[in-house]
């Protein structure tokens, strides 16, 4: 045999703490055909700053579709189906780099998909820039070795092969053809270079993860060796391993032969299926995968129970319809209300390998029409399945193929609706099998007949999340799935577990706090007009404006009001900020009129442009704070010099006005930097807002002395009064 080995690596990610799927970093890996080890190496680091500290990184794996991941414990949305996936933990301790490998013989050919992430994140807002983050780092790269020559094991005839030694299994594969209801692999002979018995082990099938299915059977002496599998995947590679189990040195010879049962599938003239297709307006293309192998059939023969006998399924043409990114809506030619009987199962097929299909939620939804079933007790019992159907549901009601557990579902007249949400459904052709049960046998079932409405979909968030979340498309490279990122203290896959949930008071308090705490902004605005600083006060009055309705559309409740597009105010609501730090620090150094307003403007047009390249940075605050305060110092200077004592002069502005509103913006800017979390964000930051409006009223420094009071009187009369005329009139007497 010629094994080739290949290498596949992906560029490393920065890791984040976990709060949400999208903070989960994705790898994702295309696994060849006869691929009979798979490695994986995967590298974890982190930084060597002192800010770095022990941290346990947890790894996902799964085959077909990214990892369902529940780190946080949630709760998932009612119908949903969750098997757990398969992780590791990698510990970042002393070391600074850390190196695990993973290893997987006989891996499922197709996608694989890797998720890495720290673990919970803490809640705490870190404005960027006064801290620096330790940055963790992972990997994952994938080693292949694959067989070149596989030998292909056809069905009905018998294959002689060796093998070696027991370091050197044998790996066959043969190939399961389209509705194949059951395969019998048999091993016939079994004997080593000595002539004597031996014991050998068969494995059937791959490793998928997280479950894996494979069928194992061991067979000792030179007896038939039989396995039976029902429902094996359709038209796909099936890889049988067989390995010696006895002496080292001695080569077993093994005679091994495989067979398939066929299933007949109902079927009726192209004819209907092109006359329907040519209704419905929106079909695909004849002989496209949504309508292949699809047919009904007519309304005769579907009553005909002998005839229905000699077929093991109905088909009922399902086309499938792209409608956008992780978006698909199967719709049934026929129309959407399908017929089923107890005699052989109706099959519904549901397309889902273009490979760009398994990062939304595929949902499946049953109603029945409770007037069309004859027998009261009787009722519908339904599977869904990757791969291949589940052709019997009638003798063990057993929802599960050859390599596959499926999802069951029913409805009877006493519960006519059922639901099933498969969260990221694996890279396959998915099916739904349909069949009717009777309590009392399947004898009292064969005349009788059921209409179940079926709705099937692909949404890449269900429910888009509900009203406390928002569906978020991700992308690692060109694959695309999505997320839902949940607000107000909801939590879950789709956001539905209220376990930690805002009331709606709280929500309203909140959003009362945030607003009106920016009233605080109206004596430090009459302050500015009533010292002649009407350039500030016109900025605290647009900075007032924006804050309090940002704050208004920013808030993740149903207690939102957005006047405009949420950019727009938030970019307003940081503009209004930063000026009015910058106006109240200039206005404090008293420099000339002019450079005053020169600076006003030349700052404020820095500040929208530094804004527009980093919002969220640090700088953008703290730099213009820090010049403002380098011209206030030096004009402060420039006055002492002058005047020959301290500027300012008066120890009342010192006591009652400067140290009072320093320290005001000393802990607002402590409580913004140091002290906000998701859950106490609103009252701090309302106290932020509180503390930097009086720290303004209080440091506004006092009006000029050539400038008189507002006197309302003396400002609203006029120029020219008008003068009274006393003279009097002089009249002629005659």
């Amino acid at each position: 045999s010629l094994y080739v080995s290949e290498y596949f690596s992906q560029s490393a990610q920065k890791l984040s703490f976990y709060s949400w799927y999208g903070n989960a970093k994705l790898f994702h890996f295309h696994v060849p055909e006869d691929t009979v080890l798979l490695r994986w190496l995967l590298q974890a680091s982190r930084g060597k700053g002192p800010e770095c500290t022990s941290m346990e990184i947890t790894v996902h794996f799964r085959y077909g579709a990214p990892p369902v991941i529940n780190p946080l414990g949630t709760r998932f949305p009612a119908n949903a189906t969750v098997r757990p996936s398969y992780n590791i933990s990698i510990t970042l301790s002393s070391a600074v780099q850390n190196t695990t490998f993973v290893n997987i013989t006989t891996p499922a050919a197709g996608d694989w998909f890797i998720a890495a992430h720290l673990p919970e994140a803490a809640g705490r807002i870190e404005v960027k820039g006064f801290s620096t983050p330790c940055p963790y780092m992972f990997q994952a790269d994938m080693f292949v070795l694959r067989l070149t020559d596989m030998p292909v094991l056809e069905p009905g005839v018998a294959m002689p092969q060796t093998i070696v030694s027991p370091a050197k299994p044998l790996h066959v594969k043969v190939f399961v053809p389209k509705h194949a209801a059951g395969m019998r692999f048999e091993l016939r002979s079994c004997v080593t270079s000595e002539q004597k018995s031996c014991t050998v082990r068969v494995v059937l099938g791959s490793i998928m993860l997280p479950q894996s299915f494979q069928r194992i059977i061991t067979c000792t002496g030179n007896v038939n060796c039989s396995l039976a599998l029902d429902s094996p995947p359709w038209e796909k590679w099936l890889q049988i391993m067989v390995e010696s189990l006895g002496a080292a040195n001695a080569n077993v010879s093994v005679e091994m032969v495989a067979s398939f049962t066929a299933c007949r599938p109902g079927s009726t003239s192209s004819f209907l299926n092109f006359s329907s297709l040519n209704q419905s307006q929106a079909g695909p293309r004849p002989g496209s995968a949504g309508a292949a192998g699809s047919s009904t059939l007519p309304t005769g023969a579907s009553r005909n129970v002998s005839n229905k006998r000699s077929f093991c399924l109905q088909n009922q043409p399902v086309v499938r319809e792209d409608l956008d990114v992780v978006s698909v809506r199967y719709r049934l030619l026929n129309g959407p209300s399908v017929p089923v009987h107890s005699v052989s199962p109706t099959l519904l097929l549901l397309n889902l390998n273009t490979g760009m299909d398994s990062g939304g939620s595929l949902v499946v939804s049953l109603l029945l029409n409770k007037t069309s079933v004859s027998l009261g007790n009787a009722t519908v019992v339904a599977c869904v399945s990757a791969a291949s159907p589940v052709l019997s549901l009638t003798a063990t009601q057993n929802c599960s193929t050859a390599f596959f557990q499926g999802y069951p579902l029913s409805v009877s007249t006493s519960s006519a609706e059922a639901m099933l949400i498969v969260l990221y459904p694996q890279t396959d052709d998915w099916f739904l099998s349909l069949q009717l049960i009777c309590p009392k046998g399947q004898g009292e079932c064969n005349a009788a007949e059921a209409k179940v409405t079926v709705f099937a979909y692909l949404t890449p968030c269900f429910n888009d999340c509900g009203p406390y979340g928002q569906c978020s498309l991700l992308r690692r490279h060109g694959y695309l799935y999505a997320g839902c990122s949940c607000k107000a203290g909801w939590g879950g896959w789709s956001c539905t577990d209220d376990t930690k949930a805002q009331s709606v008071g709280a929500q309203n308090l909140a959003t009362l706090l945030l607003t009106l705490s920016n009233l605080m902004f109206l004596p430090a605005i009459a302050v500015a007009i009533y010292r002649y600083y009407l350039v500030e006060a016109s900025v605290y009055t647009y900075t007032m404006f924006f804050s309090t309705f940002y704050h208004a559309c920013d808030q993740p409740g149903v207690a939102v009001m957005c006047i405009m597009d949420y950019d727009t105010l938030q970019y307003c609501d940081f503009l209004g900020s930063v000026v009015s730090i910058w106006v109240t620090i200039l206005c404090m150094s008293r420099v000339k009129k002019i450079l005053k307003y020169v600076l006003f403007i030349l700052g404020t047009l820095l500040i929208a442009m530094s804004l527009q390249l980093d919002r969220r940075g640090v700088w953008n605050m703290m730099g213009p704070c820090l010049f403002a305060l380098v011209i206030m110092i030096a004009a402060w200077v420039y006055h002492g010099v002058k005047r020959r004592h301290c500027y300012p002069s008066s120890w009342k502005r010192w006591v009652f006005y400067l140290l009072p509103g320093i320290t005001l913006a000393f802990i607002a800017i402590s409580v913004y930097a140091f002290m906000e979390t998701n859950e106490n964000y609103y009252y701090t930051h309302s106290i932020w807002h509180v503390l930097v409006a009086c720290s303004v009223a209080f440091l506004l420094p006092p009006r000029d002395k050539h400038k008189k009071p507002w006197a309302w009187s003396q400002k609203l009369t006029c120029r020219y009064q008008i003068c009274q005329n006393d003279r009097e009139e002089l009249y002629a007497v005659t």
